[in-house]
């Protein structure tokens, strides 16, 4: 698994130095499609799993036949219980090896796909999630060179929150910090018109959160700051005359993609 997570790894590095969304997706879709049916093919018991969908369709087809026999019709109904289990118990094994590496690399490919970066001029938010809400009055935004703030911070005591709206004057990586107190923290904000790996939010704690929603070390777990987020806006793709998110697109090409490998290699699923 950790081979395959591996090789997951280096096909999402060489498609993102495309740096064209629509391309990135269309092909690594198709690259998981087939490579997710033949590592199925290869970890699963075919012969055992084909058993299994035609004892399924005998059991179907004995409800249809026999519908007005009702002892022959529940029989047939615990037996399709039972042979569903069985399907399950051999297609767990595969789907396990499939899944775990793919859920990696969509949480990555996300970083690069699910958002756009900050554009020369764009204004956006940034807001601090405090632990209490006489901690807001406390907390500074100080912006490095190259980006302002264009109004006064906005304090939402019922939700703990402090939010400004800042602009980037120039592209660049930059580290914005969080004075408060004793404390300064910093959050990355990426202004670029080019595809970079991103992350809304930085977060304290809450270890699986922080693996699924942000790329950043975790805060220090003595701030009294929980969270920093920047808006970047929602990224879509067209294709085929959609707009679409990268994700559903994803799941349509790749699903496509296995689909089309598995008649054609004749594996069973």
């Amino acid at each position: 698994m950790i081979v395959f997570a591996c090789f997951l790894n280096s096909i999402l590095t060489y498609f993102i130095g495309m740096n064209l969304p629509v391309v990135i997706v269309v092909a690594v879709s198709l690259v998981i499609g087939l490579l997710m049916v033949v590592v199925f093919r290869y970890t699963s018991d075919q012969k055992a799993i084909r058993m299994a969908k035609d004892q399924l369709k005998a059991h179907l087809l004995a409800v249809r036949l026999f519908q007005d026999q009702l002892p022959v019709v529940l029989a047939s109904y615990v037996r399709i219980i039972r042979g569903t289990g069985r399907y399950l118990r051999l297609a767990f094994k595969p789907l396990l090896i499939v899944i775990l590496p793919l859920i990696i690399l969509i949480v990555q490919l996300d970083r690069y796909l699910g958002f756009a970066p900050i554009k020369i001029g764009q204004p956006f938010l940034v807001t601090v999630h405090a632990e209490r809400p006489e901690v807001l009055d406390a907390l500074a935004l100080v912006p490095p060179p190259g980006i302002e703030t264009t109004a006064p911070p906005v304090h939402v005591p019922s939700d703990n929150e402090v939010i400004w709206r800042v602009i980037a004057q120039r592209g660049g990586i930059y580290d914005l910090a969080v004075a408060g107190g004793q404390q300064t923290i910093s959050k990355r904000v990426v202004v670029s018109s080019e595809l970079a790996r991103l992350s809304r939010v930085r977060l304290r704690g809450r270890l699986w959160e922080r693996f699924f929603l942000s790329g950043e070390p975790a805060l220090p777990g003595s701030s009294l700051i929980q969270s920093v987020a920047v808006n970047y806006p929602d990224r879509t793709i067209n294709f085929a005359g959609m707009e679409w998110r990268w994700i559903w697109l994803f799941f349509v090409l790749s699903l496509l993609a296995g689909f089309l490998v598995k008649t054609v290699l004749r594996i069973e699923i």
